[in-house]
């Protein structure tokens, strides 16, 4: 008995449960299938919404916000409540209407042009929002090879475009339409109509009551500077590759989450930094009724928005100022006629100064405190005028500092003189020794009997005359070749030679945290690498003319920079850096700090680096001194070499000039390149400029500490 009534019991369970499974079925269909797309008996609409989270702030070492963030508002449809509505295709199309009466546009990602003859424009988006598209097709049961036309006409058909709407008219809506039905085929959050909406458009936009259309808040990048251009860098949408990337990274738990649609930073200090200053979007579940009104908001557990860290360079940006300003003036200077020092029918003026660049760095750290890059561009206004960047002389868009590769010329005298002194190899068979003396001759005639006599300049310009016996500092000084091809023939091989520009960091990464160009060496393998046949053959030649910094040596003006400051570190080369450390986004938290790094240290005695600095100490003191005119009798004590390179273009020569200041203690290393400057010595006014500053500032800022103690 007591069986049979537990077997009724499971009969009439299963009885109510399939009227239940009835009635639900019956809902549904009445509620989702048979609407026809009227869905007024559909209370709630629940949709997920993407929340920006703000991206960090990047800063100078003085805390001096460079890019940071302003907030700004953006248009997201709710794409239930508006395909629900009455009207759709009128709501839209008025909207629509008024964004080419106030001239503004809005986000499509329909790949179609937006007036005939309808053509596919698949190819001006990412391969994510192409699938998409693919995607769309599939699930509306839409033939993948269909043409263009046929799909708008397909398209016009199932969303009921009325007939005597424009093609143009029609396309635009069919766009809104696509993007509101692409959500409900691929996991995409709300669609964004249109970012960061001033406050007069989207009273006008919102005085339309579009169903659907919501005011989301946000936050735009924004500079604080019209400065440092090439290094702050820009922002842009994800490309295919970039997106696999980060999607790779975060599945793998090594980086934070993406959205495909997400901007990143494409150059600069904004690439670089991307994975400090990123911030993580959150996800929010909105539910709403049927006329668009929020019933409630809440975020999805664990996908609150999170902001970005800030990151703090290592940039000086009143230094970076200073620089900048420099370099133009200088490049303004030559371009005078009335500043040419030679005869004005004569090519090598200067006044055909194309691009330059500057750089400055700490010695003893590597941490570089301003990057400069001439011509250079207004970052505040960069969107608004990039066409007319694009087309101003000399490419504005190009980082010199770390991108271009130059000759040296005579600035790099100081490899040729490290080697003799400290490696040898040469065929006389010993090391060059300190206050040795060659008794300079003016032509080097030791292959002249094989067509290779090069002379010093002071020979080119007076045939005769020449530095007479001379030891290595006054060589530098006077910047005498002779001497220099005198070294290189028998006191280095091209090995050694080779070795000590290495060691010096010339030809390597520098190890900054952005691209950059290595550019090669003069050696026997670059020459084979760059040349066929018998040009491809080493000789040596080429290894006399590198030694005067010509021949195949080709730096980035950053490299010159790590070289210089490499000779003021007595051989310790540092790793070059433009990140000092990075902090959460309510600037309480230490993230990470940035330590020096060394990345290479080369043998050098006391006697070489004396011999060394006593040089360049005299190029700015010495009677023959090719900076005297430049950087004597400043209030700190600079060592220095200037450089002229031969290019084989028409014009005047490049000009090089390095220097470290102060010369007994040195703190700050400064390269500077000018194309077609003609001499190096004049962009020794550049780092004049950054030296008095530097050092004006820091005596200021000791004075101001002292004052400010309590005693």
């Amino acid at each position: 008995m007591e069986r049979l009534s537990k077997s009724r019991a499971i009969a009439l369970l299963l009885i109510f449960c399939g009227i239940l499974s009835l009635f639900s079925w019956r809902l549904f269909r009445l509620q989702i299938i048979e609407t026809d797309g009227n869905t007024d008996n559909t209370e709630v609409y629940v949709t997920q919404t993407r929340v920006k989270a703000a991206r960090g702030d990047i800063l100078d070492l003085n805390g001096n916000i460079l890019v940071g963030n302003r907030a700004s508002y953006d248009l997201v449809f709710n794409h239930y409540v508006i395909t629900s509505s009455d009207n759709t295709n009128e709501s839209l199309l008025k909207l629509i209407e008024k964004t080419r009466e106030l001239g503004i546009t809005y986000l499509d990602h329909f790949p179609v042009t937006a007036q005939r003859p309808f053509e596919y424009t698949l190819t001006d988006y990412t391969t994510a929002w192409q699938g998409y598209f693919q995607s769309f097709l599939r699930d509306r049961g839409i033939d993948s090879d269909i043409t263009a036309p046929l799909l708008m006409q397909t398209m016009r058909e199932r969303y009921k475009i009325p007939e005597e709407w424009s093609d143009v008219d029609a396309r635009a809506v069919l766009g809104l339409r696509y993007e509101f039905d692409l959500r409900g085929v691929v996991n995409l959050s709300s669609y964004i109509f249109m970012e960061d909406v001033s406050d007069e458009h989207l009273s006008a936009l919102l005085e339309l009551n579009t169903p659907g259309l919501m005011v989301e808040s946000s936050t735009v990048r924004e500079y604080h500077t019209q400065y440092a251009a090439h290094i702050l860098g820009t922002m842009g949408a994800m490309t295919q590759s970039q997106w696999l990337k980060v999607k790779e990274a975060y599945e793998n738990g090594e980086g934070p989450e993406y959205y495909m649609d997400a901007q990143v930073g494409q150059s600069g200090f904004e690439a670089a930094f991307e994975s400090y200053l990123h911030g993580v979007d959150g996800l929010r579940r909105d539910k709403v009724d049927k006329n668009g009104a929020i019933i409630s908001q809440e975020y999805y557990e664990g996908k609150e928005p999170k902001a970005g860290n800030n990151v703090e360079t290592t940039i000086d940006i009143n230094l970076q100022i200073i620089a900048e300003d420099a370099l133009a003036n200088i490049i303004d200077w030559l371009k005078n006629e009335e500043n040419s020092t030679t005869d004005k029918n004569q090519e090598q003026s200067g006044r055909d100064v194309e691009g330059a660049a500057v750089i400055v760095m700490k010695v003893k750290t590597g941490e570089i405190l301003a990057c400069a890059s001439y011509p250079t561009y207004n970052p505040m206004t960069y969107n608004e005028e990039y066409d007319k960047i694009l087309e101003m002389d000399f490419d504005p868009l190009f980082n010199r500092a770390f991108h271009a590769t130059y000759a040296p010329g005579s600035s790099y005298k100081m490899v040729t003189l490290t080697a003799a002194m400290e490696l040898g190899g040469g065929r006389i068979g010993r090391l060059f020794e300190p206050g040795e003396t060659i008794l300079t001759l003016g032509k080097y005639r030791e292959y002249e009997d094989q067509g290779f006599a090069p002379a010093c300049l002071r020979w080119n310009a007076n045939p005769g005359r020449t530095h007479g016996l001379i030891d290595a500092p006054k060589a530098l000084e006077c910047s005498c070749n002779y001497f220099f091809y005198h070294l290189a023939d028998w006191y280095v091989s091209g090995a050694t030679l080779d070795e000590a520009a290495k060691g010096y960091g010339l030809g390597e990464k520098t190890g900054i945290e952005l691209d950059e160009a290595v550019g090669y060496r003069a050696n026997a393998e670059t020459k084979a690498k760059l040349y066929t046949g018998m040009l491809a053959s080493w000789g040596v030649g080429d290894k006399l003319n590198a030694a005067i910094g010509q021949s195949e040596n080709r730096f980035t003006p950053l490299q010159m920079c790590v070289y210089v400051a490499t000779v003021a570190n007595k051989g310790v080369r540092m790793k070059a850096t433009f990140l000092n450390r990075v902090v959460a986004s309510d600037y309480r938290t230490l993230i990470m700090e940035n330590e020096p790094t060394v990345m290479s240290t080369m043998k050098m005695s006391d006697a070489t680096y004396n011999t060394l600095v006593q040089g360049m100490k005299q190029v700015v003191t010495g009677e023959l001194g090719t900076a005297r005119n430049t950087l004597n009798n400043m209030s700190v004590q600079v060592a220095a070499k200037t450089g002229t390179a031969e290019t084989g273009r028409l014009g005047s020569d490049d000009g090089s000039f390095v220097c470290f200041a102060p010369a007994d203690n040195p703190e700050i290393a400064i390269a500077v390149f000018g194309e077609k400057a003609a001499h190096g010595a004049t962009l020794g006014r550049v780092a004049r400029e950054i030296i008095e500053y530097y050092f004006y500032q820091a005596k200021a800022s000791s004075v101001s500490t002292y004052e400010n103690q309590i005693s």
